[in-house]
């Protein structure tokens, strides 16, 4: 049950009241920020929230129950604030928001009314449209093992456990060309073989991308320089000269774990899986059941 201060809890029972919200917004970097649909900026809890950017809000239903609600916030690009780049580069992807009604007269009163995480954003011109949803929305999310022949660890972490911080699996490298959203020349990776980089990532350390990263589809050359091409289009072109870190790629399978990063002990698959043709088969006098292993 939600507790509401007993100030506000006051002045919500007067005929007429000067209540209005206040959200506060957390990136994933630590950043916080505070928006208000009040026409002066408020404070409290230690955030300003800034009546800067017009926010306004949608109305949300909620019910009893895990179902998984969603509320909308609009707003206008501001400088200051929220920017169309840091929105186009995915800087608020995943940040937390928490929505406040609030006394304007006396900020202390206030009382948390939601938390939810930024979803799908739609901007035109200098404004911009976000959908706030529930916690409730993560479990709509897969969770738990998936039982395959290939690996289901992320190359790297505490399953994994293979050690892709230094060379040969991690290089540092710099932008020659961009020639288009989705495409990548670059140098500092030449003394690895084509396909080295496939599936891997690449993390930004300068220029209008720099603290973001990147997936990489196939890595390849051409004349003599790398030529990577990535999964998704990048929001802002980087410049000739940009920095970057690039993190070797993994395909998953028993054969690339063991061969190139020299890790079959720790691999996460099940390569002895039988597939679909023996599972949906049947005993018969052609086929030997002895219990050797159905893959060899």
């Amino acid at each position: 049950m939600r507790d509401i201060p007993a100030g506000l809890a006051a002045h919500l029972d007067q005929t007429s009241t000067t209540t209005c919200h206040a959200w506060r917004l957390t990136r994933t970097d630590g950043l916080v920020l505070g928006f208000t649909e009040h026409d002066g900026d408020l404070e409290f809890d230690g955030t300003v929230f800034s009546a800067a950017t017009g926010f306004r809000a949608s109305e949300v239903e909620t019910g009893l129950g895990l179902e998984a609600d969603a509320a909308d916030v609009a707003g206008a690009f501001s400088d200051e604030a929220i920017s169309a780049d840091d929105l186009a580069l995915g800087r608020y992807d995943g940040a937390r928001v928490e929505t406040f009604l609030v006394n304007w007269q006396a900020p202390h009163d206030h009382v948390l009314l939601s938390t939810r995480v930024l979803g799908e954003v739609r901007s035109s011109g200098p404004a911009f449209s976000v959908e706030l949803r529930s916690l409730a929305a993560r479990l709509d999310q897969p969770s738990g093992r998936l039982y395959s022949r290939r690996c289901d660890a992320d190359l790297g972490d505490g399953r994994c456990t293979a050690n892709v911080t230094a060379h040969p699996f991690r290089l540092s490298g710099a932008v020659i060309d961009a020639p288009d959203e989705t495409t990548l020349i670059v140098s500092g990776v030449d003394d690895r073989p084509a396909g080295w980089f496939s599936g891997g990532r690449v993390a930004f350390s300068t220029g209008p991308l720099s603290g973001l990263t990147t997936d990489v589809s196939e890595h390849g050359l051409a004349g003599g320089s790398a030529r990577l091409t990535l999964w998704s289009p990048m929001a802002r072109l980087p410049a000739p000269g940009d920095q970057f870190e690039i993190t070797a790629g993994c395909d998953k399978s028993f054969e690339t774990c063991s061969q190139k990063f020299a890790n079959a002990l720790n691999f996460q698959g099940f390569p002895h899986l039988p597939g679909s043709d023996f599972a949906y088969g049947y005993a018969d006098t052609d086929t030997v059941h002895d219990g050797r292993p159905v893959v060899p």
